[in-house]
């Protein structure tokens, strides 16, 4: 990049960290809508797996249509601002949130439920005590993808008035000022990479030490 382009991201600065807060609100707001929507529902599929692949399946049609036409047709419901943008995001993140947490309650293995159940646990406990703990990792990493994808796909929620980075990167682009462009674009890169790794630390922090020390040895193995 030229120095102009460089005195045009500085010149940019001020507003930055505004559009970045608004950024993280639509962000954080969507994936936690989605975790409520999500992971209750895959606790309910794990115990239904015939109703799970049709739900799943219509969860992941959602993922196939395109972000704009998402955002209009929200836009004659919520009208425009935080809570179209909020409602289409939330929409985008529910695919990975409910496909992992599924996957990760239906993976406990069989025999640990048992055990927990001869103890004399409730359903309810072994759910909260047994199933919910060593699934979490794969729930984290669900929750993790969404948050990726959403870093991104939040950028359109500039398009109804949501604000956010979109506000400089579709400036930029309308005044052929690359400087504003990337002044949007790199913080949301950054975003993006910084949820990736806050994530891994999470997924790694949840993971039951019996489980880590298992996968350390089929790594050594291999």
């Amino acid at each position: 990049m030229n120095g102009g382009v460089w005195a045009q991201i500085a010149a940019s600065v001020p507003t930055v960290g505004t559009d970045v807060l608004r950024h993280l609100e639509i962000v954080l707001i969507s994936v936690w809508v989605g975790c409520l929507i999500a992971v209750p529902l895959g606790i309910v599929l794990s115990r239904r797996p015939r109703l799970a692949e049709p739900i799943i399946t219509i969860t992941g049609f959602l993922q196939t249509v395109p972000s704009l036409a998402l955002l209009a047709l929200v836009l004659p419901v919520l009208g425009i601002g935080l809570k179209p943008a909020v409602a289409a995001m939330a929409l985008y993140a529910l695919l990975p949130i409910l496909r992992n947490t599924y996957a990760g309650v239906r993976g406990v293995d069989w025999s640990v439920v048992t055990c927990a159940r001869a103890m004399g646990m409730s359903p309810m406990q072994v759910l909260i005590r047994v199933e919910l703990p060593l699934a979490a990792p794969v729930i984290i990493a669900g929750i993790r993808l969404s948050t990726i994808y959403i870093v991104s796909w939040a950028v359109l929620a500039s398009l109804i008035g949501a604000g956010g980075l979109g506000d400089l990167i579709f400036e930029g682009l309308d005044s052929y000022n690359f400087g504003l462009v990337f002044a949007g674009a790199i913080p949301a890169a950054l975003l993006a990479i910084g949820a990736g790794l806050i994530f891994n630390w999470a997924q790694a922090a949840l993971t039951p030490r019996a489980l880590r020390l298992q996968r350390e040895r089929r790594e050594a193995a291999a």
